[in-house]
């Protein structure tokens, strides 16, 4: 098993060294799933997949569950771009010799637009939005002490305004320790599922058998869109704490990505513990075209038998805004 997984690390490192240019580049639809979800991972760049260990798992590694004893609650939400907003959340309750279950849900939404056509360019009066929703049901368990694995079989959909696409993804993801310190090795492949397609009452139309004889009635007819393929995601991880004492630690981590619609890519990140309280982090995303570092902090609170955890993070990106991430976690 340790080859095995050594194997898959070193094969995934050598393909970003190739970085050849993917034939694929934006091929594949329902772009959100790929939108990190959740300020503490974001804070480290997306390097998560290996030390994943809460709530939160359920986006990132769903194998990562097994790290919460008992059950946990999560809330994330950022403003993206213009009045686009993503909200994140996911319960996940463990039993002993059983396993973790988790529910999860991600919506992105927007707030509605006026409806413009070339004979009113000023508005119709009508209004249209879109929405992507991501609801998800996920199970893991450990097989030893050391090895994990975990599932998530998860309903997407998007739509816009009256269209709408609709299907099925599964998440499938390990993590292990080797054994040294806290080393561990996590791979993750996410949104492996069948193609999706719009349907919807606007693409009933009418057209003009023959446009040369006005007294042809026009026959109903249906457009027929293309179909297009989940982002599938493979992403390989390794993190260790390579300092640590009862004030202080230090984690870092990197991941490598290899998405079916882009280039390979590499986060790196590092989360610093002061007190077991006190959180600083930060991270840089290698081979994205816009995305580059991140930073963020969060706090620990334990409140009687509950520990509740405030996160925030801010990503810089070239030419668009950056974005602001926070969340709140219960665990109890």
């Amino acid at each position: 098993m340790k080859r095995m997984i050594l194997l898959a690390f070193a094969t995934a490192m050598c393909l970003v060294e190739t970085r050849a240019q993917n034939p694929n580049i934006g091929t594949s639809g329902a772009q959100f799933l790929k939108i990190p979800a959740g300020p503490r991972a974001a804070g480290m760049a997306g390097a998560f997949v290996s030390n994943t260990d809460d709530a939160s798992s359920l986006f990132w590694n769903p194998a990562g569950c097994v790290g919460v004893k008992s059950g946990a609650l999560y809330a994330a939400h950022a403003d993206w771009w213009e009045t686009i907003k993503l909200n994140h959340v996911s319960f996940v309750q463990s039993f002993e010799d059983i396993g973790s279950f988790g529910v999860s849900m991600t919506v992105l939404s927007m707030d509605a637009m006026d409806i413009t056509t070339e004979d009113q360019p000023e508005g119709t009066g009508q209004t249209f939005d879109a929405q992507d929703i991501m609801i998800g049901v996920s199970y893991a368990r450990r097989l030893t002490n050391e090895f994990s694995v975990g599932i998530t079989a998860k309903y997407v959909q998007q739509r816009i305004w009256n269209e709408s696409a609709s299907g099925i993804a599964f998440d499938i993801g390990t993590q292990y320790r080797i054994g040294y310190r806290d080393l561990t090795i996590g791979m993750c492949m996410m949104n492996f599922g069948g193609n999706l397609t719009y349907a919807g009452s606007d693409l009933s139309v009418k057209y003009s058998v023959d446009p040369n004889n006005t007294s042809v009635r026009l026959a109903p007819a249906s457009l027929s869109p293309d179909d297009y393929p989940l982002p599938l995601h493979f992403q390989v991880g390794i993190s260790m704490s390579p300092y640590t004492s009862e004030s202080f630690s230090v984690l870092c981590a990197v991941d490598v990505a290899h998405p079916n619609d882009n280039r390979e890519e590499v986060n790196v990140g590092t989360e610093m513990t002061v007190l077991g309280h006190l959180f600083l982090r930060g991270g840089y995303r290698f081979g994205y075209d816009i995305e580059k570092a991140t930073f963020g902090t969060g706090v620990a609170l334990p409140l009687g038998g509950v520990n509740l955890t405030v996160d925030y993070a801010y990503a810089m990106y070239d030419l668009l805004p950056n974005i602001s991430r926070i969340s709140v976690g219960m665990t109890f």
